[in-house]
């Protein structure tokens, strides 16, 4: 089964801004933290926000301490100012795209127009432009309410932000014909025009569409409304356990598109249900095949198998012999890394991926015992290989499991205590680790010394798993955002993210040539052009809309370490 996504799903600009302005509140202004009614429209996000102690403010009470968030929808100036009076320190996180609207009402007020706002008399953006435009204001929702309008000797014509654009049309094109003096202004927001065009198109492309929203989110509604009105299928849910497996009956394509207050990870979520609901359905050697890779990289087993071809790549390139304990070192090392960094990091996959995290939380006693196990196991076989190995791999693993606790007092300003406090210190520690244990260990196990084959070899594997680690970093960004992690996307923002990862993939398909080409390498440097190559299409691919996360798109990633592996063994074979 096909599932699509639209490309314009989830949060807009404006309630994106006003996310990170809650989840930045409680580090820079003073507790308690309010919002001034619920910031958006989706209880999940709102439940996260009560979780992490801002709470929705109803009322103006008549005194009040702390910091007043104002809503993405806005709210009537009167209201700022009493927040204000009554103690409050207010930070506006009102949709730039809503202020324009706010401000050409105030405007025209002062100038003697009446105001016709077309939407939602009861929405909080209606309400809130109300109080810009007073007693001169009117809010129509249907065209039979705007002809009941008496005429205006000066007016002007607006819309919610999130306004039906079909109906809009038709409240211009009444104005050009019955009222041309009127002034009419384009204050939908362009996101949710776009969100409202793709919706149609997708539906003609798919058998039945799931509109993910809150079910009190206006933009959320009339994207349902479109949805159905195309004769398709449609359903609206809140989150994945609405979902059901009668849904894709006699249905082979799905389209997924969201309301503007959605946040990705519950898109994602959406996605993946529908990706494991879709393999239920599937029989024979498909199913078989699922599963297996589904265990493989619940368990991290699939992560171990690629470590152990990098480290078998690695040691080709270096020109020594191959043996079993690097590339058992390398393998059970990994895995008890990436087993531990699950382990501790549920609260992450509750959002990123919750059936990780339902996983680790099931099985964590086995879990950790396979962990201690494996970790025990690589440095039993790093022992094998010298002291020099038996020591660093020794140090390593304190390091590693030293990552989450706190080393460092409480000192006042200072807050990296922990490893794990360090900003982007998860996806260079990884990558660091793998390329210890595929590259330096049996390189100078072997040779005794640093090389400058080995220092090249070393900066080519690293970089490779750190555009791998940092890839899924870019797939869990909004997840990690509101944990609080300092990830790589999060420092740089996801597009330079996206221009660095090419840029190190680029340099990873030019160094193993470039070394092939002036003898450092033999010619297997040249056929491992292809992975750097296979994992910027994945990319692209990403990019562009056409590979969604799941994990179809994280079993493709983890499988280039394969294609390393299996091109290494073909070049061996051909001699």
């Amino acid at each position: 089964m096909k599932i699509e996504i639209a490309k314009t799903a989830g949060f807009c600009m404006g309630v994106r801004r006003a996310v990170e302005m809650a989840l930045d509140a409680p580090g820079q202004h003073a507790a308690p933290i309010y919002t001034y009614g619920p910031l958006i429209h989706n209880p999940q996000v709102l439940d996260l926000f009560a979780g992490k102690g801002i709470h929705v403010l109803k009322e103006i009470p008549r005194q009040g301490r702390g910091t007043v968030i104002v809503r993405a929808h806005g709210v009537p100036p009167e209201d700022k100012r009493q927040l204000e009076k009554a103690g409050f320190r207010v930070v506006d996180a009102t949709c730039p795209r809503v202020i324009r609207v706010q401000t050409i009402i105030r405007v025209h007020a002062r100038k003697g127009f009446s105001a016709i706002i077309v939407g939602d008399r009861d929405h909080p953006e209606v309400v809130g432009l109300m109080g810009y435009a007073g007693s001169s204001g009117h809010v129509v929702s249907s065209m039979e309410e705007l002809c009941a309008l008496p005429i205006f000797d000066q007016a002007i014509i607006v819309a919610q932000t999130t306004q039906n654009t079909q109906l809009y049309e038709q409240v211009k094109t009444w104005a050009r014909e019955n009222h041309p003096h009127y002034k009419t202004f384009d204050t939908i927001c362009d996101s949710t025009e776009k969100r409202q065009a793709e919706v149609k198109r997708l539906a003609g492309r798919v058998d039945a569409v799931v509109v993910v929203g809150g079910k009190q989110s206006g933009n959320t509604q009339r994207l349902f409304q479109i949805a159905t009105e195309s004769g398709k299928p449609a359903y609206h849910v809140e989150t994945e356990d609405e979902l059901q497996p009668q849904l894709l009956d006699r249905v082979n394509r799905v389209g997924i598109t969201a309301g503007a207050s959605t946040p990705n990870w519950i898109i994602k979520r959406v996605f993946r249900r529908l990706e494991r609901l879709a393999a239920k359905k599937e029989t024979g050697l498909f199913s078989i095949f699922y599963r297996l890779i589904q265990t493989l990289l619940l368990t991290n087993g699939y992560v171990a198998l690629g470590a152990g071809c990098l480290c078998l790549t690695c040691i080709e390139l270096l020109g020594v012999p191959v043996n079993a304990a690097p590339l058992a070192v390398a393998m059970l090392y990994v895995l008890s890394m990436h087993l531990l960094n699950h382990l501790t990091g549920t609260a992450e996959d509750r959002y990123n991926d919750p059936e990780r995290a339902r996983f680790y939380e099931n099985y964590r006693l086995l879990l950790s015992l396979l962990s201690m196990t494996a970790g025990g196991l690589g440095i039993l076989a790093a022992a094998k290989m010298g002291t020099s190995a038996f020591v660093i791999l020794s140090v390593m693993s304190l390091l590693g499991l030293s990552y989450n606790l706190y080393i460092l007092p409480d000192l006042p300003g200072w807050k990296y205590r922990r490893i794990k406090d360090i900003p982007g210190s998860k996806t260079v520690l990884i990558a660091a680790a793998w390329g210890v244990v595929a590259v330096l260990l049996p390189g100078v196990a072997a040779k005794g010394f640093l090389t400058a084959s080995i220092v090249v070899v070393f900066i080519w594997a690293t970089a490779l798993v750190f555009a791998r680690t940092a890839f899924f970093d870019l797939l869990d960004v909004q997840g990690d955002r509101i944990m609080g992690k300092e990830t790589l996307p999060i420092l740089l923002g996801s597009g330079r993210t996206l221009v660095l990862l090419k840029g190190i993939l680029t340099g990873c398909m030019l160094l193993p040539a470039a070394a092939s080409a002036v003898g450092l390498f033999s010619s297997l440097g040249f056929a491992l052009v292809l992975c750097p190559w296979a994992m910027l299409i994945l990319v692209g691919a990403y990019e562009s809309g056409r590979m969604l996360p799941g994990m179809r798109l994280e079993f493709l990633v983890e499988s280039l370490f394969l294609l390393a592996g299996g091109i290494t063994l073909l070049w061996t074979l051909m001699g």
